[in-house]
């Protein structure tokens, strides 16, 4: 009796496990595909509205940026100055030269100050412009994998890749076909909705 109720047993399990695997989901037979991220934002061959960005954003701050230029010009010009006094020009005196030298802190103090503020907002307004963007770009991605039966895209960018099979790259296409639904306007910072 006990050797027919194992066998019972036995016939039950395998049964069960034959029934749930009937039922299992099929394994995915897809495409891996790798893309280079950092290839969007070539100037002439990547995504088009990211070069545009980029534009709006340097000509945003092109004034704050040629004034820090010339200001450190200006400091350049100062230290040579201050050399100068140092190395022992005559008529100078060593407050004339402690005067230049507090003058040109304070300016360098000022012109540091200028600077991070600059990059700091610099900063503050690329996440701006391009945060819509790269989100548009992720939706665009997702969209050409599942159009082109992708079922992973990793980002050689980001992650080392040691290998990857000719073909595998899809930077290019996924660029001109970005390109060509998504052109680049004056408006390029606004990504469509």
């Amino acid at each position: 009796m006990k050797k027919g109720f194992l066998l019972l047993l036995v016939l039950m399990c395998a049964g069960l496990v034959r029934a749930q695997g009937t039922g299992a989901p099929p394994v995915p037979a897809g495409k891996i595909a790798v893309i280079y991220s950092e290839a969007f934002q070539d100037p002439t061959n990547g995504i088009a509205r990211f070069a545009a960005v980029i534009n709006k954003l340097n000509a945003e701050f092109k004034p704050i940026q040629d004034d820090l230029t010339q200001a450190a010009a200006r400091l350049r010009t100062m230290q040579d100055e201050i050399n100068k006094l140092q190395q022992g020009t005559p008529a100078a005196t060593p407050q004339q030269i402690q005067a230049k030298v507090d003058q040109f802190d304070d300016q360098k103090k000022a012109y540091d100050r200028k600077g991070e503020d600059a990059k700091a907002n610099y900063a503050r307004r690329r996440g701006e412009l391009l945060g819509p963007l790269q989100e548009d770009v992720g939706k665009a991605l997702d969209t050409f994998g599942k159009a082109h039966g992708i079922m992973m895209i990793l980002d050689g960018s980001q992650v080392p890749l040691v290998y990857t099979a000719d073909g595998v790259d899809v930077t290019k296409a996924f660029i001109a076909e970005y390109n060509s639904k998504n052109p680049a306007t004056t408006t390029a910072a606004s990504p469509r909705p």
